[in-house]
Order: C-alpha cells, then sequence, then structure tokens
C-alpha cells in the first residue's frame, strides 16, 4: 500500500485522538474520588453547621430552663433534671450534658446563673473515606438570673385570692422595695378600703387589684410576672435541745420551750435561738426586749402579740441566722400569726411563715424600719414605714420580678 502525505496525516490524527481519549479516562477514574470526596465534603460541612446550630438552640433551651427551676428555689439535683429534660425533648439523644450552677467558666461565675454545656459525636458519611473518627461537637450557654426588684413584702402561696392584703385605714410606705405576690389569681394583690400604699413596685405572678391609687416608683404594677423563690428556702430548721427550759423568768435563755411560751410584765431575751414547741403569746401591757434573738416557732405554733404589748427585738446580724427574727416551721399545717404592738414596739428583721398567714396589725416596724414579711399569706391593716437598705442589720436581699436573660 502506498502512502502519500495526507494518508500519513490521518493515521496521525487518529492515534493523537485514541490517546487523548485514553487518557481523559484515565484521568477521570484517578479524580472521580477526590471530585466525590470534595462535593461530599461540601454536603457534609453543611450539614455538621447545621447540627452545631442545632446543638446550640439545644444548649440555649436547657439552660434557660434550668434557671426557672432556679427562679422557682429548687435545688441543684431539680435543675440539672430539668436543663436535661429540655435537652432531652429537643433531640440531644445519647450525647453529654453538664449542668453548673452557677458557671465553672466565663464572666458569670460569681452570679446568679446556670450554664449547661452539650455535646455529640456525629458519624462521618462521605468524609468516611478518608477517616473513619467520629466528628465531635459542643455548644455552651449561661442563662443569667437578674432581678429587676426587691421585695421586703412577699407572699409565696402560689394561687389564692388576695395573697398579699392591705385593707382598712392602714397606712404603709415601703422605701427601696417592692410587695411580691407569687399567686396567679387576678387579685393576687389587693388594696381595699381606705387603705394607703407607696412601695417601689407591686409586682404579681397573676393580677393586681386596687381600690384607691397607690404611689410607685415603677410607672405601673407588674403583672404575670415570674414568681419570685423563696429567700429561706435553704435555711435549716434548728434542732430541739433537751433539758426544756424554764419559762418563769425575768430573764429568758435560748434553748426548746417545750410548752410554748406566754410572757407578761418585763421580759429579756438573750441572744440566741429560741425553739418554741407551743404557741408564743406576748400578752397586753407586757414589755418584751432582745437583740440577736431567732424564734423558731416549731411545728404548727403560732404567734399572738398583744395590741397593748411593748415589743423590742432584733435578730442576729451575722451566723447561719442573720437577719432572721422569726421563723415558722415548713413542715406546720397553716395556721395564723398575730404581730401588733405600740408605737414604740421594734421587730427588726425579718418575719418568715412559709406554711402561715402573717396578720401585721402593729403601728410599728423595725429599726430604721427594717423589717420584711415573708409568708403564705399577708394581711397587713398597720400604719408602718419599711425600709430596705438593711444589710448593715444582717438582713439580706429578698429579689422580686427575677428575669432571665442568655449571656453567653
Amino acid at each position: 500500500m502506498a502512502f502519500n502525505r495526507f494518508t500519513l496525516v490521518r493515521l496521525m490524527a487518529d492515534g493523537i485522538s485514541r490517546d487523548t481519549s485514553a487518557n481523559v479516562a484515565t484521568i477521570f477514574a484517578l479524580t472521580l474520588p477526590i471530585v466525590i470526596g470534595a462535593a461530599g465534603f461540601g454536603i457534609e460541612t453543611s450539614y455538621w453547621y447545621y447540627n452545631s446550630l442545632r446543638l446550640q438552640a439545644t444548649a440555649d433551651a436547657a439552660a434557660y430552663a434550668g434557671a426557672l427551676e432556679q427562679i422557682s428555689g429548687s435545688d441543684q439535683p431539680t435543675i440539672v433534671a430539668a436543663a436535661t429534660q429540655s435537652a432531652a425533648s429537643n433531640g440531644l439523644g445519647s450525647g453529654t450534658i453538664v449542668v453548673n450552677t452557677p458557671p465553672a467558666s466565663g464572666p458569670n461565675t460569681a452570679k446568679k446563673a446556670v450554664e449547661v454545656i452539650v455535646g455529640q459525636k456525629l458519624d462521618r458519611m462521605f468524609t468516611s473515606i478518608f477517616t473513619q473518627g467520629q466528628v465531635p461537637e459542643q455548644a455552651r450557654a449561661v442563662a443569667l438570673i437578674t432581678n429587676a426588684s426587691k421585695a421586703c413584702v412577699l407572699a409565696l402561696d402560689p394561687s389564692s385570692s388576695k395573697a398579699a392584703l392591705f385593707s382598712g385605714s392602714t397606712s404603709v410606705k415601703l422605701t427601696g422595695c417592692s410587695v411580691m405576690s407569687n399567686s396567679i389569681a387576678s387579685d393576687a394583690i389587693k388594696l381595699q378600703g381606705s387603705a394607703g400604699l407607696q412601695a417601689d413596685c407591686l409586682i404579681s405572678a397573676g393580677g393586681v387589684s386596687l381600690s384607691n391609687p397607690v404611689t410607685t416608683v415603677c410607672a405601673a404594677p407588674i403583672t404575670q410576672a415570674l414568681p419570685a423563690a423563696d429567700p429561706f428556702a435553704g435555711l435549716p430548721a434548728p434542732a430541739a435541745s433537751n433539758p426544756c427550759q424554764n419559762t418563769n423568768k425575768a430573764t429568758l435563755a435560748p434553748g426548746t420551750y417545750c410548752n410554748g411560751l406566754s410572757l407578761s410584765g418585763n421580759v429579756t431575751l438573750s441572744p440566741g435561738v429560741y425553739v418554741v414547741q407551743g404557741n408564743l403569746k406576748i400578752n397586753a401591757n407586757a414589755a418584751i426586749t432582745g437583740s440577736g434573738v431567732t424564734i423558731f416557732m416549731a411545728g404548727s405554733s403560732t404567734v399572738s402579740m398583744n395590741g397593748n404589748a411593748t415589743v423590742n427585738l432584733s435578730a442576729p446580724t451575722s451566723g447561719a441566722y442573720s437577719g432572721v427574727l422569726m421563723y415558722g416551721d415548713r413542715t406546720g399545717a397553716g395556721g395564723q400569726s398575730t404581730f401588733n404592738g405600740t408605737a414604740d414596739s421594734l421587730l427588726t428583721g425579718a418575719l418568715y411563715f412559709p406554711k402561715q398567714q402573717v396578720n401585721y396589725l402593729g403601728n410599728f416596724s423595725g429599726k430604721n424600719g427594717c423589717t420584711q414579711v415573708v409568708a403564705n399569706l399577708i394581711q397587713w391593716s398597720g400604719n408602718s414605714t419599711i425600709d430596705q437598705d438593711c444589710t448593715s442589720l444582717g438582713m439580706r436581699d429578698i429579689p422580686a420580678a427575677q428575669s432571665v436573660a442568655l449571656v453567653e
């Protein structure tokens, strides 16, 4: 066969074409895993990013749930359980969760806050052709609890009508503090009759019912608020001691009074803790004094203070019962304690009766106006001026209108 130059050129072109096709096929075969891996990495990266957002939302919700439990006064295990349940309901699955109150790190370690750290390990999909290890992801959230106000009158009952009631011709002036009710009733705080009231604010988990205008620092009463935590929820109940103390003395010593106390004439209470098993009655014209005193009413024991008695008692300024003057047993079954007295009477400290109704009838308050009333129900019918700047007397602030915000 004779070749001319045209035939030679055609044969060379055919050969080049066959070589190029083979090279392209080879290159495609070699690069296919890389192309698939790159595409898969892009898809998988998007999945990881989406999951990180979802995990952060889970941490945020869990921290918020834990903070709400803390506001309600729950203990550490209950706070952890609430945060854990929230995380589980938001799809944490087999992931891990750590709950710290207060936070273990960051700028809020000394504040009232709940820290939640959640983690998951994700299985690989396309990128598993490069490595078999799982992808760890973690999210952290901190919910900070802040106090919009502080209270000097706090009704703890969660549902009763008129949980905090101001009635009659009472005139109450609260300086630097608010009235707070945890009740969800529409009239959880009620002002009736010709009663007059001045306060920083009226704050209710339910509503407010006013027969007269009130003078407040806040623009209007705050309703549908988060309930306030019991400020003394962690306060231990003092143990009874033996033998029973003798009540027939002009100067009483701390200890256990097994048959209650009925006080007449001039009586001085020495500093310390008094456990009263039975009722405490302060009779007409009695003059009762004592400083550094905490009186614990065991069981369902109640206090009855006659309006003609002069009572000048103050709480300790340090120690476990700092700022607490009267303490009603949490195991008690209701009852009412009544505080009355002359204009010269002073009750300096907190009157804490979480299971009782407190009737505050006296035309008096504490030294410099430092009296706090925290009770299941409160009925105020006396004229008094209350001041909340009492830290120098060992009294603690009582938070009201708490709010929760995610800050980290």
